[in-house]
């Protein structure tokens, strides 16, 4: 049986008059499912008019605005295999994807031409004015018929790719079906939040993220929602002026954004959210608890991932469990598994997290080590670190390498920065091993000091008494560090693998 998403995208929502309701909202103003539908016809039609022949791959390099999703949809409806980039990257990690995807063309915002390469054996479109060589889009879009046919591919067949941020190495192309993005849509999207048609919904995180493509397209075209999108960087002031103006009832973020907002002075008095959502690194519980007593509403964090596509494991309104990424969502199943590879029943007990469920990307390309590293039958091992409490929700330990071993107890970094974000003199908090004197990994706190307060010895004392006064003595930290920033990723997760490599170590306290 033939199958194909942009069915179910696209043509879902030119039934009845929802062709003329606004399916995007960006620089430009609205966009109507209509045009969208139209325009991704017209893109399609240029694909294949441009000699590109299905199941071939495209990058797409570009900002949110309503270009990305009449390429991607177009792409995928004639059956060619788009390939999002991160627009943060840079030149040589865009030079890898390209060779390493095989990659016929390339469409980018007129902004990132000059970091793209400029093979002669590839096509490319660019949304506006960019370098010699390059076609204006939205001029060849007028000149490609408004129609298209849809390639007849079926659920299993690859419809994209998505590209990790390759934090600890080079990119991965993870690759994705037909059938995993409303599987995403109908699991998370509708079975967690109830997304609705009246939804308008804002997502700081941006399309070529696994997380905002589900956010941003799959979940409202999926219901005929209305999505904002910020072309930008998703920094407080932009953020607080589209909750402002636009009024969205959803909004996606990360923790890290989350804090910057409540460190602003203007948070909004008045909204319509009904909920807020958090994923990309595990929500500290001070940052839940100032959310709440500021807005009213409660954050739902989760935890996804680009091979499984989105939020996996979510909390839920009505039972949020603080430190905690909830329960899997349906259609979703995971275990813990000890050293030995025994699976873990007892509870507080930390495992490796293992992750099945139907959108789990079929592989990773042209890793075959990786795969078998990573993917276990029906089962991915994620590189979580987890323990299932008492109420049956998973609470976050870290990832696999960055769990301490401290007097050979297991320390959860995530647990002492919790600790760290629950005084007020700490913005941001990171906690990593470190050698003592001899040879023994003891905890070691990197520290953004809040506004109005001085680093230094003192401060570093009653923040290492702070924490010993409410975990076990081994969990506090040793020594405390402070910095300007902590390094991050693009989507706001904490490199801790940077951190382990910096030599510097305060006195011990």
């Amino acid at each position: 049986m033939t199958y194909n998403a942009t069915e179910e995208l696209l043509a879902a929502n030119l039934v009845g008059d929802r062709s003329d309701r606004i399916a995007f909202i960006d620089k430009d103003g609205p966009h109507s499912f209509g045009k969208v539908a139209e325009l991704a016809n017209r893109f399609a039609n240029l694909l294949l008019s441009s000699g590109i022949k299905p199941e071939e791959r495209i990058l797409l390099g570009l900002h949110d605005t309503v270009a990305f999703p009449i390429c991607f949809l177009g792409a995928m409806q004639a059956g060619i295999v788009p390939i999002p980039m991160n627009t943060l990257m840079t030149s040589g990690d865009y030079a890898f994807i390209t060779e390493d995807s095989g990659a016929v063309a390339i469409v980018a915002s007129g902004a990132l031409v000059e970091r793209l390469p400029r093979s002669g054996g590839l096509q490319k479109f660019a949304t506006d004015i960019g370098f010699d060589g390059w076609r204006e889009l939205w001029s060849a879009l007028d000149e490609s018929a408004a129609t298209a046919s849809t390639a007849k591919t079926n659920k299993d067949d690859v419809a994209f790719w998505l590209y990790t941020s390759g934090t600890t190495g080079k990119p991965k192309g993870v690759m994705h079906s037909h059938g995993d993005l409303l599987a995403t849509a109908e699991n998370y999207g509708q079975g967690v939040l109830g997304i609705t048609g009246d939804d308008v919904i804002f997502s700081a995180a941006k399309f070529f993220f696994a997380y905002g493509l589900g956010n941003e397209l799959t979940f409202p075209l999926s219901v005929g929602a209305t999505v904002v999108l910020l072309e930008g960087p998703p920094v407080p002031e932009s953020v607080l002026a589209i909750l402002d103006e636009h009024q969205p009832t959803l909004f996606f973020g990360v923790p890290t954004l989350y804090a910057m907002l409540l460190n602003t002075d203007n948070m909004p008095k008045h909204h319509r959210l009904r909920h807020c959502v958090s994923a990309g690194e595990a929500l500290p519980e001070a940052i839940l608890d100032r959310w709440r007593d500021a807005t009213g509403i409660e954050i739902l964090d989760g935890i996804g991932s680009t091979e499984m596509l989105h939020i996996y494991m979510s909390n839920r309104t009505g039972d949020v469990q603080p430190g905690t990424s909830g329960t899997p969502v349906a259609g979703c199943e995971v275990q813990l598994l000890d050293e030995d590879g025994a699976e873990i029943t007892a509870v507080n007990e930390i495992g490796d997290l293992y992750v099945r469920g139907p959108s789990l990307t079929p592989g990773y390309w042209n890793r075959p080590e990786l795969n078998v590293e990573t993917f276990d039958g029906p089962w991915m091992r994620t590189g979580d670190k987890y323990q299932r409490t008492d109420h049956g929700a998973y609470a976050y330990c870290g990832r696999s390498d960055d769990l301490l071993k401290v007097g050979g107890i297991y320390v959860s970094p995530m647990e002492v920065e919790n600790a760290l974000l629950a005084h007020e003199a700490v913005a941001e908090a990171a906690v990593v091993g470190q050698e003592d004197d001899d040879a023994l990994v003891k905890p070691k706190a990197i520290v953004v000091p809040a506004d109005g307060f001085e680093p230094g010895d003192a401060l570093a004392k009653t923040l290492i008494d702070h924490v010993a006064d409410r975990l076990a003595a081994y969990k506090r930290p040793r020594w405390v560090e402070f910095v300007d920033t902590l390094p991050k990723t693009a989507t706001g997760k904490i490199q801790r693998f940077k951190l382990r490599s910096r030599r510097t170590r305060p006195d011990s306290a």
